[in-house]
């Protein structure tokens, strides 16, 4: 069978690297790069480093409005699909290149695989939230992280197509990680002790396109005292850059960082600050505390599970939060057990050709 898979965003490369991993032993994959990440620490790292194939297309979106930048994917997958003629097209999480593949793909009647469908923050105002809204609902493969994506989409009232596979980041994780322990060296480059700092990102534009949410995480940031390594995301860096923002010394601001080199910063952190819905994962993979830096969040198996604590961006709240949240001893499996990719290959061909007799 043929498989287009679209990616555009950071989090996508890491989750298409298991699933290409799995599907290419038994299918043809057709990748195509939106450009919604187009330099290199934001996209072309992450192929290097986690052996994704080389995309077949690269449709150069570029940056811009939420509907420029969507309009301008839609037009090149409608291309891709049209010369290619796949049996399926994958797209994975919440991105505007999600739903524009999904988009695509439904009005040429071709259909739509959503990797890690179901998540909900039930925030509206998140662009995530739409592009993952309208990815379910025009998917006819669902496949879920956890029984709660499932619940919500049955709540929606999708129930046909719907699989629970774990989380393919998680198989990304668990594939590369003595890798990244053998090759990164940031830790020691940074000068930093395990166990002795925090991890922060910042990159969620409810937080970034807001001045007085951003400020306050400065404010919280440069009142803990603790050092902190901050790779500061390029959007972000725009806004402390307008703002005027000073950070104090104890906080190092670091270029973005590669896939293994992202690792071994959470692995080694005493704690993770994020707004990042991977990042929250990963945390929770390394069994790391996480302060989450909103005031939802889709992944709310980490928050139940007691590792992940919602502090928002009010500097009280997260420095009362920095030394005083601690997780629990237990530590289940709310994500998977690192075999997703495997089972959403199986699934592709089984549901696929049976939907073809």
């Amino acid at each position: 069978m043929k498989f287009v898979s679209v990616v555009g965003a950071r989090p996508e490369f890491v989750q298409t690297a298991p699933v290409s991993r799995a599907l290419r032993r038994q299918h043809q994959e057709i990748l195509v790069h939106t450009g919604q990440h187009y330099d290199y620490a934001m996209s072309q790292a992450f192929f290097d480093e986690l052996g994704v194939p080389v995309p077949d297309y690269n449709l150069e979106s570029g940056s811009g409005t939420h509907a420029r930048q969507t309009a301008a994917m839609l037009v090149g997958m409608e291309d891709v699909l049209l010369k290619e003629r796949p049996d399926a097209v994958i797209v994975r999480g919440d991105t505007n290149s999600t739903v524009a593949g999904a988009l695509a793909a439904s009005k040429l009647n071709i259909p739509v695989v959503h990797i890690e469908a179901g998540e909900r923050s039930f925030d509206r105002r998140m662009p995530e939230e739409t592009n993952r809204i309208v990815a379910d609902h025009l998917a006819d493969l669902c496949f879920c992280v956890s029984e709660k994506s499932a619940r919500h989409l049955a709540h929606e009232g999708i129930t046909a197509g719907v699989y629970v596979t774990g989380d393919v980041m998680l198989d990304a994780s668990l594939h590369n990680r003595e890798l990244a322990r053998s090759r990164s060296t940031i830790v020691q480059r940074l000068g930093v002790e395990p166990g002795r700092y925090t991890l922060v990102t910042v990159h969620r534009a409810g937080n970034t396109d807001d001045p007085q949410r951003m400020q306050a995480i400065v404010d919280a940031l440069n009142a803990v005292g603790e050092r902190i390594v901050f790779p500061i995301h390029p959007r972000t860096r725009k806004t402390i850059d307008a703002m005027g923002a000073a950070f104090a010394s104890h906080v190092t601001l670091i270029e973005p960082a590669g896939y293994f080199d992202m690792m071994m910063l959470e692995e080694n952190a005493r704690m993770i600050a994020t707004d990042s819905g991977g990042v929250q994962r990963e945390a929770y993979y390394f069994a790391r505390p996480c302060l989450t830096l909103r005031d939802e969040t889709e992944w709310t198996e980490t928050v139940e599970a007691g590792w992940n604590l919602l502090v928002g961006a009010e500097c009280r709240r997260i420095v009362d939060a920095w030394f005083t949240f601690a997780p629990p001893d237990e530590h289940p499996p709310v994500l998977g057990d690192g075999t997703a990719a495997e089972r959403i290959t199986q699934l592709l061909g089984d549901t696929l050709n049976s939907r073809k007799v």
